[in-house]
């Protein structure tokens, strides 16, 4: 079995899979074989598993998918052996080893958690062979003590395992010190007993002025300081994994073309835009519930969705569908992805309540298509060409529901030689369950200039690579990356 460290957070959204991606680069340029694992993840942002066989065709997290590349290795199922993807508040869809296992209440989920290990433990088998190094990544924080009962994200697995925790706190959100001596304090003795020091994160400024913090820090806890990561800049060029990043993007910088976007309440895959944010002429605004959609926008983008009946009914309730009509008598462009896709048709149906108890609702009518929701589920890597403009394309497919109608003999592209998506008769509205298509640059090109940005599609999976390299560089100079990796058992 490999060596492996695991950082678990003082919280959600601490950073750790921005770091865990960063030390996986920075192993790999020191000669390891390093792998990711995380053995649960939420979230709707998942990616599509690129190994064939056994560990191909299924869901990960999108983190484990980005880290995955840091690690310079294809991304398999058993780096994310259980993903949950929200569709309610209090329910999600389970994904074991890349298939949809069920569904479950968040109460009915802590019972099934004991079954899952199993399954966890196969994936942590097959990841470590072969590799020099295993760096895992916990979920939420283990210092939610009324969670640890069957855990399989953070204490549970390490006990199990024997791996050794450096846990992570976010200095910007305040209060660090506090949450990492409060986690010391709450955890029991065979947790904290697990944990070997601690890295301080999203430091802005002079990182030696935290110096005396981590001097409390040390002397309440007994633990050693691995360092202080400064704010990292490069960060915001990778994939977002989870959406409580979206209030951060709610707010965009005037620039030639704005782009809007929708935040659904189970708004999935959002990550799709990123290709679209990193054009210097583009400014994309993800609208929060509350807010209309802005009246400049020269584009809208409806994102996928892991409920599109219940978010199609949000998008109407919000005051959404009256803002996209204005939008498009003003000329604007739509474009719908997956989920959003589906709500631009007619009807969406679903006949055998998949989604829920909602069975059918009208769309927004802007492509003359219809959506049947069916139980079968589409995970698949493609290969595409935009019919539209006559470019490569490439992406995945991960979707429910099969769309049909008048529009679709006006494809958006073709999938691995079939007919996908469709185009509205004037050509300003598109519908297509490829996700990924603005990640490719000639195609991203074309498309901005008929919206009059030009210069755009440069290259950005070489953007995504260059800020993975810029990050472990900023991990090397200013975390002790040779106690981290020496760490590891």
């Amino acid at each position: 079995m490999a060596r492996a460290i695991m950082l678990q957070g003082t919280g959600s959204d601490v950073g750790k899979t921005v770091v865990v991606a960063g030390l996986c680069r920075a192993a790999l340029r020191r000669g390891l074989k390093v792998r990711p694992f995380k053995p649960q993840n939420m979230s709707n942002n998942a990616a599509v598993a690129d190994l064939p066989g056994e560990a191909g065709g299924g869901e990960i997290g999108r983190g484990q998918w980005l880290q995955a590349l840091a690690c310079g290795v294809p991304a398999s199922v058993h780096m994310n052996p259980v993903l949950l993807k929200p569709q309610t508040d209090i329910g999600s869809q389970v994904i074991v080893q890349g298939k949809v296992f069920g569904e479950a209440r968040a109460r009915d989920y802590q019972a099934l958690k004991a079954k899952l290990m199993a399954a966890v433990m196969d994936s942590w088998t097959k990841i470590g062979e072969g590799a020099d190094l295993v760096v895992v990544e916990g979920a939420g924080s283990p210092a939610e003590i009324n969670l640890r009962a069957n855990d399989i994200a953070n204490m549970g697995f390490a006990t199990r395992v024997d791996v050794p925790v450096v846990l992570v706190g976010d200095i910007d959100r305040g209060g660090v010190i506090a949450s990492i001596v409060g986690t010391h304090a709450i955890l029991p003795d065979e947790d904290r007993a697990m944990i070997a020091g601690y890295i301080v994160n999203k430091f802005r400024g002079d990182v030696s002025l935290f110096d005396d913090g981590l001097t409390a820090i040390t002397r309440f806890t007994g633990w050693r300081s691995f360092g202080v990561v400064p704010w990292l800049k490069a960060a915001a060029r990778l994939p977002a994994e989870d959406s409580v990043t979206l209030e951060r993007l709610a707010d965009g910088e005037r620039r030639a073309l704005k782009v809007a976007v929708p935040m659904l309440p189970r708004i999935a895959n959002f990550d799709d835009l990123d290709p679209l944010k990193a054009e210097p002429a583009v400014e994309v605004v993800f609208v929060p519930p509350g807010k209309p959609l802005p009246a400049d926008a020269g584009l809208v983008v409806i994102p996928g969705s892991k409920s599109t009946i219940g978010d199609l009914l949000a998008f109407r309730e919000y005051g959404w569908e009256r803002d996209l009509e204005a939008h498009r008598a003003r000329g604007g462009a739509v474009v719908g992805i997956c989920g959003g896709f589906q709500m631009l048709g007619r009807t969406v149906r679903d006949p055998d309540g998949i989604e829920g108890r909602v069975r059918e609702a009208k769309g927004l009518g802007l492509l003359d298509v219809e959506t049947v929701m069916e139980p079968e589920k589409t995970v698949r890597n493609v290969t595409a060409h935009s019919t539209i403009f006559q470019t490569p394309l490439s992406g995945y497919e991960i979707h429910m529901g099969r769309t049909t109608g008048p529009d679709c003999a006006r494809p958006a592209a073709i999938v691995d030689g079939v007919a996908d998506g469709a185009v509205s008769a004037d050509g300003k509205v598109f519908g297509t369950y490829l996700h990924g298509l603005f990640g490719a640059d000639a195609f991203r090109a074309r498309f901005l200039a008929g919206l009059g940005v030009s210069g755009a599609g440069s290259d950005h999976r070489a953007a995504v690579e260059a800020a993975l390299d810029e990050i472990a560089e900023e991990l090397e100079r200013h975390l002790d990356c040779e106690a981290l990796f020496s760490l590891a058992r």
